[in-house]
């Protein structure tokens, strides 16, 4: 299959017009009402932090008067052209773990910055190195405005930082997360469009190119010890919600995870 290849080669997939005008449209509007909600409740922390993005859109908080609508976006998250293309390429065992936002910060007033996902975690960055082979942890990014809104370094969900590149990711010797890196690509989408990459290759947005940004990313990947000890029941359907989803294996498995964790 030519497009495994090509995420295997490259650590990223793009494929084009993926989802319809319509479950665009669809999409856009319950992530407007949240972002909204989000932006009401966080206005300040999104200045003063310079954020940019958010997590756990599928959270019961931002449903409480919109029970259907939630019930709605699992149906959405989980179509099943998506579905099917993410069992092609790596197989029937996927779990949903979390939905993020990504937009601009207030005025542009960040620069973007290179990093491993879980860099951020409280997990020995040589342990990560070592278990990289391992792991598979994705984001599929979902445009709702067309964007050139992330740069990648092919090839590094398969090999660790060379000294440059981790000078610069983890702010060593003098140099800056934000700098440029050699070999890396600006990737350039559209509404409909999505871009599957490797969380943990080296990665980061871009500001500056995008008067706005409304970004979904989706986050799923295989189960292991290293990412699922960060799932939260709260993001994932109730069980009356399950029943009625038409594609429910990720959230299936993430709901079993929780149950009996798994030790891979």
């Amino acid at each position: 299959m030519e497009s495994a290849e090509t995420y295997r080669q490259q650590g990223y997939l793009v494929v084009k017009a993926l989802f319809s005008p319509s479950e665009v449209d669809a999409l856009s509007k319950i992530v407007d009402r949240i972002h909204g909600q989000w932006l009401k409740e966080n206005h300040s922390s999104y200045i003063e932090q310079r954020l940019v993005n958010m997590h756990s859109l599928t959270h019961p908080r931002y449903f409480e008067q919109h029970h259907a609508e939630r019930l709605r976006f699992f149906q959405l998250l989980s179509a099943k052209q998506l579905t099917t293309l993410l069992a092609d390429l790596f197989g029937e065992e996927i779990y949903f773990h979390n939905t993020q936002l990504f937009f601009n910060p207030h005025q542009n007033s960040r620069q973007p910055y290179w990093h491993r996902d879980m860099q951020y975690s409280p997990i020995d960055d040589a342990d990560l190195q070592a278990e990289q082979p391992n792991i598979l942890a994705l984001h599929i990014r979902i445009p709702l405005l067309p964007e050139t809104g992330i740069e990648l370094i092919p090839g590094t969900h398969q090999r660790w930082d060379t000294e440059l590149e981790r000078n610069v990711r983890l702010e060593l010797n003098g140099h800056t997360n934000s700098e440029s890196l050699p070999n890396s690509v600006l990737i350039g989408l559209e509404p409909g469009d999505i871009l599957i990459f490797d969380a943990q290759m080296l990665h980061r947005g871009n500001y500056q190119l995008n008067p706005c940004r409304k970004a979904l990313d989706l986050c799923v990947g295989r189960p292991h010890r290293y990412t699922a000890q960060y799932l939260d029941t709260d993001n994932l359907p109730t069980s009356a919600e399950l029943d009625t989803i038409e594609n429910k294996q990720w959230y299936r498995l993430a709901r079993t995870m929780l149950i009996q964790p798994r030790q891979s």
